[in-house]
């Protein structure tokens, strides 16, 4: 498909900023559109909560066109979409809640911070 043709809620990440990221850093921002559709789905904000989860499957489905992560990697990321979507919008069939997809992206957010600040102290040194 040409990629000029797709409407990408998120321009600039789409046209190359994306694949300047990390994994961590990439599923930390994936894991924010998590929380929030997580607190939005919780307070029956269910507009709110789509709007958040199309942000977070865009996301992913940019990590998944990364071409850095092919083979066990890649696996994972469309396994995460997979339950994603299933967990929302499915029928739950891998028995998931929101709560714990939030917490699954958590740690990549946190990953990504301690990469940044390790290598922040290495400028510095």
């Amino acid at each position: 498909m040409d990629d000029s043709k797709i409407n990408y809620i998120h321009k600039d990440l789409a046209a190359g900023r994306w694949f300047e990221l990390s994994l961590p850093e990439q599923l930390g921002n994936v894991g924010s559109e998590v929380g929030r559709a997580t607190r939005y789905h919780r307070d029956g904000q269910l507009e709110r909560r789509n709007r958040a989860l199309d942000r977070a499957l865009e996301l992913l489905d940019l990590t998944i066109s990364d071409l850095r992560w092919r083979g066990p990697r890649l696996q994972e990321i469309c396994r995460a979409r997979e339950v994603l979507a299933d967990t929302f919008f499915g029928d739950n069939q891998y028995h998931d809640s929101p709560e714990a997809l939030e917490k699954y992206f958590s740690h990549f957010a946190i990953l990504a911070r301690r990469n940044r600040w390790h290598k922040d102290i290495a400028k510095e040194i």
